[in-house]
């Protein structure tokens, strides 16, 4: 039985990673609910690092990359948002939203893959309010070219007939082999060098838990405008352009606390060594 203490902590709102202490104990619970795969808490751990790089906020890369996501989702026939542990445990209910709110379906897709983690991530997709889950009913299967692990597994009502796969927190195996058969991607992921990053259409270079969030506000502002303006959004948008633009800020940031050394002003007040007891 997987040890459960962890979901009895409380974070103090005072903490200083408050925040983030709080996605990790959502991953948590997910992980003793059989959502969240072990390697998954590792994944979030990478992600979290160039979180850090990034100054833990979001740029107008991202907000470039999200408004590009919103005009395609939206002039997309259909779009599919893939949907795994990560996303579940730490976004369901706004993720569903999101969907709903550009007539996108759900499919659940793990590269872990086992029947109980299908259907527990089902079961949040439908607390969270989605009416449909597919990718749980192996009658509907189907499999990708070009993949050999369990993710080439989709559903025939899903991505295999989607023409735009949103996949956030994705592996890159399956994100080129989406490309390859001509399908737009969109993926969200703080991690330019990877190559979900590299091969998607459209790279939201940010921490899923704000940008999530960001594109529902987006679709509200974006979602009757007329389908030409869109097509000109998406017309004028360059992948390449953002990635640059994070490795520019990730390295911005980087030289200027490199030239500082010390970056929390409090511990500047502190003599180094208190050697009064020695």
């Amino acid at each position: 039985m997987r040890e459960r203490e962890e979901e009895n902590i409380i974070i103090p709102e005072s903490h200083p990673r408050a925040k983030s202490l709080k996605y990790r104990e959502l991953l948590v619970h997910g992980y003793n609910e059989g959502v969240v795969a072990t390697a998954g808490l590792i994944a979030h751990g990478r992600g979290e690092a160039f979180d850090y790089l990034l100054g833990e906020k979001t740029h107008d890369f991202a907000r470039e990359a999200m408004e590009a996501a919103v005009a395609l989702f939206l002039v997309s026939k259909h779009p599919v948002f893939s949907v795994n542990g990560n996303v579940a445990a730490l976004v369901a209910k706004e993720y569903v939203e999101l969907a709903k709110k550009v007539n996108a379906k759900l499919e659940v897709n793990l590269f872990y893959r086992t029947k109980r983690r299908e259907r527990a991530i089902e079961r949040v997709l439908l607390a969270a309010g989605a009416g449909e889950v597919l990718g749980v009913d192996e009658k509907y299967r189907a499999e990708l070219p070009e993949i050999e692990h369990l993710r080439r597994y989709v559903d025939k009502r899903g991505i295999l007939i989607a023409d735009t796969v949103f996949v956030p927190l994705e592996d890159g195996d399956r994100t080129m082999a989406l490309r390859k058969m001509g399908k737009n991607v969109v993926t969200i992921d703080l991690n330019p060098l990877s190559r979900t990053a590299q091969w998607a259409n459209i790279t939201i270079v940010d921490n899923i838990v704000r940008a999530v969030p960001g594109m529902i506000r987006i679709v509200e502002k974006m979602r009757n405008k007329p389908k030409e303006e869109l097509l000109e959004i998406l017309k004028n948008y360059d992948n390449n352009d953002i990635l640059r633009r994070a490795f520019e800020k990730i390295k911005e940031n980087i030289e200027e606390w490199a030239s500082k050394g010390l970056i929390i002003e409090e511990v500047k007040k502190y003599p180094k060594f208190n050697l009064k007891f020695l």
